[in-house]
């Protein structure tokens, strides 16, 4: 079984966990209706993607 020969340091520890972290979720301004939703997402509140009617709009 492998054994590390050296002791990591926390400097190196932190160096490799620090793509661990959560990312912030990105929204972006719909151009139609000017409301914030996800890229590449279906806008909930008009139901509609990439310019087609996908769902029924919300009343």
């Amino acid at each position: 079984m492998a054994v590390p020969k050296r002791k990591t340091t926390p400097s190196k520890r932190n160096m490799r966990r620090a793509h661990d972290r959560l990312s912030t979720p990105t929204f972006i301004e719909d151009a139609d209706s000017g409301e914030l939703r996800r890229p590449h997402h279906i806008d909930l509140k008009t139901g509609v993607y990439r310019g087609r009617q996908i769902l029924e709009p919300k009343d």
